[in-house]
């Protein structure tokens, strides 16, 4: 008889966990809260216009291909991915810089601002490719349940080569000066989770990532990556219910998952919501492993204030990817990691994919996502709030691209900490999760297994390896074979 297995959620890592399963011989059914697939990756329409909600860059494509690759497919079976020339462009207040796709380009561009940079660049990225290497592929694939996962040669000399206690601050100054190019640099660390002060060396990964490996886009939006993994999953034998919001884990003979509808009785439970919520709120007392105190002592990544924008005319001056540090970063940095206040004057980022994608707004229109990076748990997330920080960034964006837009929007929606709390019970409104900090790095971060209830596992950015769609694509993997190892033994 089979061996069953009970998904909650449907994000990247529960998808990726729940398709890893079915594969190896579970019968698999993934709950969602939502009327919609996706978790946060999850799209919406209106007027015309296709926004995704969440995730718009598409990093690390050799992440996805390794994911497809497992089932024997690729991504070209499910979509078509354009690499964007250039990749993004950075505002500043004085001018602008486009990002080339080319790398021969990037270090011209480098060296132009900066006499040596482009040298510097190179030696930069080699270093951020030791530190790719040693941490995508090897530790990143590692459940995170013992120090003596990292016990063996290969790891532990690539802990020594991934600068784990030098900060990012001082380690990207030692190959650059320019501020500008030390923003660009700096860009990828605003979202792990803290200051550049307190970001380990090792995240210069990042940059690799970045600049060497490229930016890309699903023709489509980013929601065709999610159908392509529903598909797969589908093939797979894995069987969906949306409207089912768990409301009660417990163990009694099997695993059990109760919502306001049934009951699923399974061999294995993994939790692809949020950790801290399936963990306070569904668990018995008894049964938590994390005390609320060890919550509150967690570093979070920002939150995040969204406004999806449909514009009734085309937009110029704007690419498919666009930040805006026209104002100071580490003022902006300071109010989100230090002093937790909503930003006196933000830097922010507008996607435009209608630029490359005409299918995502009606003919002759734009499709903006504008995202204002927040701290998390912030109080007085009302529409006045959200209206007064609307304005502020429409009339930076009018500034830089010298286009009239308020006047021409015919499509508004905005979406933050409330949002994400009411959507996802996401602990603090959170957007990206766990900071990636030291103390936060591998087996410091929550556990994917349980520690009593050795049936249930824990999977997504709360737990290994962190934050963003890759490692939650890895997270799901882990997981899924922590189980399948445990089935064959």
């Amino acid at each position: 008889m089979k061996q069953t297995a009970t998904i909650i959620g449907s994000g990247f890592s529960s998808l990726a966990a729940a398709t890893t399963l079915a594969d190896g011989g579970l019968d698999v059914t993934v709950i969602e809260k939502n009327a919609e697939l996706g978790g946060r990756a999850r799209k919406f329409e209106a007027n015309g216009f296709t926004f995704d909600m969440g995730p718009s860059w598409y990093w690390m494509p050799d992440v996805f291909d390794k994911y497809f690759a497992r089932f024997n497919k690729s991504t070209a079976d499910y979509f078509d991915l354009v690499r964007l020339d250039p990749s993004y462009r950075v505002f500043f207040k004085d001018e602008s810089i486009d990002l080339p796709a080319s790398y021969s380009e990037l270090t011209q561009l480098f060296e132009a601002r900066e006499k040596g940079a482009g040298a510097k660049l190179h030696a930069f990225l080699n270093d951020a490719k030791v530190k790719y290497d040693a941490g995508i592929n090897d530790l990143v694939y590692k459940p995170g349940l013992s120090m003596l996962e990292f016990a063996n040669w290969k790891v532990v000399k690539g802990l020594f080569e991934l600068d784990l206690l030098k900060n990012f601050h001082d380690f990207a100054r030692g190959f650059f000066k320019d501020p500008k190019l030390l923003s660009i640099i700096e860009f990828p660390i605003l979202f792990l989770g803290a200051m550049p002060k307190d970001t380990p060396a090792l995240y210069s990964l990042m940059n690799y990532a970045d600049l060497k490996l490229g930016t890309w886009y699903p023709m489509g939006g980013m929601h065709k990556i999610i159908e392509a993994m529903v598909d797969l999953a589908k093939e797979k034998g894995v069987f969906f219910q949306t409207d089912q919001a768990a409301q009660r884990i417990y163990k009694n003979g099997l695993m059990n998952v109760e919502t306001q509808q049934e009951t699923f009785h399974s061999d294995y439970v993994v939790g692809g919501a949020d950790y801290h919520h399936l963990e306070t709120q569904l668990l018995d007392k008894d049964d938590r492993q994390y005390s609320e105190s060890y919550w509150k002592s967690r570093t979070m990544a920002p939150s995040c204030l969204i406004y999806y924008v449909g514009v009734d005319k085309r937009v110029k001056n704007l690419l498919h990817h666009n930040l805006f540090f026209d104002t100071p970063f580490d003022a902006h940095a300071v109010e989100i990691y230090k002093t937790e206040k909503w930003p006196t004057n933000p830097l922010f980022y507008v996607c435009c994919p209608s630029k490359t994608d005409s299918s995502v707004a009606p003919a002759g229109k734009e499709n903006l996502f504008i995202l204002i990076p927040i701290a998390p748990g912030l109080e007085g997330d009302d529409n006045s709030l959200r209206d007064k920080y609307f304005e502020m960034v429409v009339e930076r964006i009018e500034k830089h691209t010298g286009e009239r837009i308020k006047q021409h929007i015919s499509y508004q929606k905005s979406y933050s900490i409330s949002d994400f709390k009411s959507d996802y019970n996401a602990f603090k409104g959170n957007a990206y999760g766990l900071a990636n900090t030291l103390k936060q790095t591998a087996f410091l971060k929550p556990r994917l297994q349980h520690k009593k209830l050795k049936n249930l596992y824990y999977t997504g950015q709360l737990t290994t390896p962190g934050p963003g769609m890759p490692p939650s694509l890895i997270s799901g993997q882990v997981v899924a074979d922590q189980i399948l190892n445990r089935k064959k033994n």
